[in-house]
């Protein structure tokens, strides 16, 4: 070993002021907020750069207790990359050192080069002096600082290396201290969040309730832009809650196609994770996929299957099958980072199995039979209680002898209806071709011919109106001409014939044959005329009855009017003669009527009775019976469903005159006999139950 000259001092100084300022920066280093893997970094520069040694390593224990390579620095130049027996050598001295008691306590280690440890062949082999360092905690030895050193110094020196990196590694643990209590905090606070997460997922057993807990609580744990929960039905699933969203339209075109995206991955049973390449995912859910990502631009989704753990295939049979597929969806996602880290898939995976595990419950509960039925008999259990149990009784019987009463008290089972009052003869009027109107027939009045009008009093066979249609005029007017002209020609075939006594036999069979086609011509045209004669005829409009005008307002309502053959113009009515009611029964009340006519006519031999009272007389209740029920159902412009004429005949003398109008409006009530009061009040709820309930699931 050479001898040692004495140093200038100018490069002492400055030698000491670089050192200084390189554990100043160790120092401020160590009280940094900075990952580990970029402390050691900067940690084994700085080091190395103070002691002038070659390089550096960086050696952390795992959970298994395993060394690893944090970071290195020129550990190429030392020889153990490129020789295997090297490595094996130089791994059990690590291993043996971070064993011995001594580097546990924080003391240091020099290991000159070429040197071993004894039979297990712990060794130095490199032709360098490692100088060790420990990485500790208040709890536990963490790791190794290796130094590279060159082996041209005195001892003393050596010795001021380990002092000086024993210092370093005391502050890389202030480092590791500080940054271990930043990891405790934050998993204090991660167990927090667990623990609340956990606590309302299993809060409630109501399938809506609990996704839309897990969407809004799992996006606080996960730390992510969106979760949102699909709710599988048959083979479809539908999304049911996104977080942050009390409401949301189902029928949108990003939550449309985001069911589908959870239908595809529930149906394959495999979790998708989509950070931007589709190339592994299968062709349905690719597809789907890339159809939501255009919509929404999301740049990662994470799609989980929500359900019960499949059983092991060593489970029975039994097992296997009452397992069930998955119940929904857990669906993840980062709109502008793609990136997963390992916390939040850790995060994300610990979510999915509780909610898994809270949904199925869910779900599971919600099957039950008449599950809501139990559950309000459950919240009722206070009725049952020693204080209220007697009021509770009372209250049973009470509605108990309600319903015994509702099912034997008989009452009178009325049908109502509404209806008019209409005399029974009455004819309507109908266009017999069409046309305009053009006049209206005469009545005398105070000495005078007027024309008619609403009220005025009519003749069978009378004139009422009129039509004017110029086209069959025409062809009528055409007609006669064409009869008139071939009439004449056969007059004049026939005259010639008689005046040409000495006719040739074959002239006399032309003139013949001549007057025999014009005879038949004229037939033809003759017929013809009696056709347009007798549509000339349908223009005009005769009273089918003796009887009044009842339309209204005759003259503003037909004046000039086109109207269509068959169209019906006005109404002629008798009101001297009998009247009756028309009556408009809904036809799913019909039934009822139907059974009471025919115990009636059958057992009784009478007809079914009828109550009414008329709208401009509400306070008089009269009679009247049923004669006759229309065979077939009516349409009515206001009224829901189809109706049933029923005719009801009357007293027409229970019926002040004034209030005898023809279309008056009336309210009847057909008696169909005694049913108990329950029947009675509650028919239509009955039938209700009876077609939308009983037939449809029976």
């Amino acid at each position: 070993m050479s001898s040692y000259e004495q140093p200038d001092d100018h490069l002492i100084e400055q030698t000491r002021l670089q050192i200084q300022a390189l554990v100043g920066e160790i120092a401020q280093l160590s009280r940094q907020n900075v990952a580990p893997d970029q402390f050691y970094g900067e940690f084994l520069n700085r080091v190395v750069s103070a002691l002038a040694a070659i390089g550096g390593v960086v050696w952390t224990t795992g959970e298994n207790g395993q060394l690893s390579l944090q970071y290195q620095l020129n550990l190429q130049q030392t020889g153990l990359l490129d020789d295997e027996e090297k490595q094996k050598s130089h791994g059990r001295l690590l291993y043996k050192l971070l064993n011995n008691p001594d580097v546990a306590s924080g003391n240091g280690l020099l290991v000159p080069p070429h040197s071993g440890f004894g039979e297990d062949e712990a060794a130095n082999p490199t032709e360098f002096l490692l100088v060790f360092g420990p990485l500790r905690t208040d709890l536990e030895m963490v790791g190794l600082v290796e130094i590279f050193q060159r082996d041209e110094t005195v001892q003393q020196v050596q010795q001021g290396y380990l002092r000086f990196l024993l210092q370093m590694c005391e502050l890389a643990g202030d480092f590791l201290k500080s940054h271990q209590l930043r990891h405790f905090s934050d998993r204090q606070v991660l167990w927090a969040r667990l623990e609340d997460f956990t606590r309302s997922v299993y809060s409630s057993l109501d399938p809506i309730e609990a996704a839309y807990t897990i969407a809004n609580e799992a996006r606080r744990l996960i730390e992510c832009d969106r979760v949102s929960v699909a709710i599988r039905k048959g083979n479809r699933c539908t999304i049911t809650a996104i977080s942050g969203q009390d409401v949301f339209d189902k029928r949108s075109n990003t939550v449309r196609l985001l069911g589908r995206l959870a239908s595809a991955v529930v149906a394959t049973g495999e979790p998708v994770w989509y950070a931007g390449d589709t190339r592994d995912l299968a062709p349905q859910v690719e597809e789907a996929v890339q159809e939501y990502v255009d919509d929404a631009h999301s740049k990662m989704i994470a799609v989980l299957p929500l359900g019960r753990a499949k059983p092991n295939e060593d489970a029975d049979k039994h097992e296997k099958d009452d397992a069930e597929g998955p119940v929904g969806a857990l669906i993840v996602e980062q709109i502008e980072d793609n990136r997963v880290v390992p916390s939040m898939a850790q995060r994300i995976d610990v979510v999915c199995r509780h909610s898994s595990v809270a949904m199925a419950n869910a779900m599971e509960h919600q099957s039950l039979f008449l599950m809501p039925l139990w559950r309000a008999i459950g919240k009722s259990k206070f009725i049952v209680q020693a204080r209220t149990l007697p009021k509770t009784i009372m209250i049973a019987v009470a509605l108990l002898g309600v319903i015994v009463g509702l099912c034997i008290i008989p009452a009178n089972f009325d049908l109502h209806a509404k209806g008019t009052l209409e005399p029974v003869n009455r004819k309507d009027v109908y266009a017999g071709a069409e046309g305009q109107i053009d006049e209206f027939g005469t009545v005398i009045k105070e000495g005078k011919p007027v024309p008619i009008e609403h009220g005025s009093w009519v003749k069978k066979g009378q004139l009422l109106l009129k039509l004017r249609n110029p086209t069959l005029n025409a062809q009528k007017v055409d007609i006669d001409g064409q009869v008139a002209i071939e009439h004449q020609h056969v007059n004049d075939i026939a005259h010639e014939m008689s005046t040409s006594g000495g006719l040739k036999t074959e002239e006399r069979a032309r003139l013949m044959g001549q007057l025999a086609e014009s005879q038949q011509k004229l037939s033809n045209l003759q017929a013809q005329a009696e056709i347009v004669k007798s549509k000339v005829a349908d223009l005009e409009l005769l009273s089918p009855i003796d009887g009044q005008i009842v339309t209204w307002d005759l003259k503003n309502r037909l004046e000039g009017r086109p109207v269509q053959k068959g169209q019906a113009l006005l109404r002629v009515a008798n009101p001297e003669g009998d009247w009756e009611l028309d009556l408009h029964m809904s036809e799913d009340r019909m039934g009822h009527v139907a059974r009471a006519e025919k115990i009636a006519s059958e057992d009784r031999h009478e007809q079914l009775p009828v109550s009414y009272i008329l709208a401009t007389e509400p306070g008089k209740t009269e009679k009247g019976t049923v004669k006759e029920i229309k065979n077939t159902a009516e349409i009515q412009e206001k009224d829901e469903g189809n109706v049933v004429v029923i005719k009801v005949a009357i007293n027409k003398l229970d019926i002040d005159e004034p209030n005898r109008r023809a279309g008056a409006t009336v309210t009847g009530k057909i008696h169909c006999g005694r049913r108990s009061i329950g029947y009675v009040w509650f028919y239509d709820l009955l039938a209700f139950i009876q077609a939308k309930v009983f037939f449809r699931f029976l």
